[in-house]
């Protein structure tokens, strides 16, 4: 039993990590929540379901296809929801509202085009192959899931660290101003912020599709708020706490389930969130807030 639900844990928690790291990177670089970033996943889900039914394209094209998709979504979102209030200095209060807008619309416009039914990715998208290792049971869907979301995030890692982009992204996410004066197209590097964070909630859109066999307008909701869950609990704007955080929510809700019960799923995570939070109120790998300049 235990077995079992840590191999949950570990795929799911690849997921949640996934989702979480595309709302970090928003926060560190702009210093605001963007709460649309569930309903940029939940469309990259769409893109996904698409390319599948309607392009008859392998599941990992499609995988490209949610990513790019979602991607482009969210530099759309950035030029019309919120660089108009960047130019005005609006506070980060009405940038929070801009992004629930604007999250109402999407939902609206997928439950206008899909309806508001649970779609499914076909049965014969991946082979219903399941892995026994004693009495623990690995899908494939679950291996796959988990394989690719590691490797997205090492990827990632390696951009942020490796990359010029990756380091002007970390210099904004320091100091626009500052970054700015040294010769950093700031708003070039804003552009590829939501790209990747749209690309990484359209890739995690597609994986939980998949595992559920369930995509629907409203799938955005509750991810969106186990993301925020995530971010705060690993630290605001911190990467490598994302990851450790989005493993550490999902090991929770996996083993309350399986120990106290289904109706507390939500309720013991979020207690251990709060228990953290009042030990160490700037998250697991969070440092104390500062004014930027």
């Amino acid at each position: 039993m235990f077995w079992q639900q840590m191999v949950n844990a570990l795929w799911l928690g690849s997921v949640y990590a996934l989702f979480a790291l595309g709302y970090t990177l928003v926060f560190g670089v702009l210093d605001i929540l963007n709460l649309a970033h569930g309903a940029v996943f939940m469309w990259g889900a769409f893109f996904g379901l698409l390319a599948v039914t309607k392009l008859n394209m392998p599941i990992w094209a499609a995988l490209l296809v949610a990513m790019l998709g979602a991607g482009i979504l969210g530099i759309v979102l950035d030029r019309v929801a919120f660089r108009p209030l960047r130019k005005r200095n609006a506070p980060q209060l009405a940038a929070i509202i801009s992004s629930i807008g604007a999250s109402t619309i999407l939902v609206s416009l997928a439950q206008g085009a899909f309806g508001a039914q649970v779609s499914r990715f076909p049965f014969d998208t991946l082979p219903a192959q399941v892995f026994t290792a004693g009495p623990v049971r690995i899908t494939l869907v679950q291996v796959i899931v988990f394989a690719v979301s590691l490797v997205l995030m090492v990827a990632l890692l390696l951009f942020m660290r490796r990359s010029r982009s990756g380091k002007a992204m970390r210099a904004v996410a320091y100091s626009g101003r500052i970054s700015s004066l040294l010769g950093i197209d700031v708003d070039r590097i804003i552009v590829t912020t939501f790209f990747v964070s749209s690309a990484l909630a359209g890739a995690s859109g597609v994986f939980l599709g998949l595992a559920f066999s369930a995509i629907s307008p409203f799938m955005g909701a509750p991810v969106e708020l186990k993301g925020l869950a995530v971010i705060i609990l690993g630290g605001l704007g911190n990467v490598p706490g994302a990851i450790l955080a989005g493993f550490l929510l999902a090991a929770t809700e996996v083993f309350g389930v399986a120990y106290v019960s289904s109706d507390f799923r939500d309720a013991i995570a979020f207690t251990v969130l709060i228990l953290v939070l009042l030990i160490r109120p700037s998250g697991i790998l969070g440092t104390a807030v500062e004014r930027r300049a």
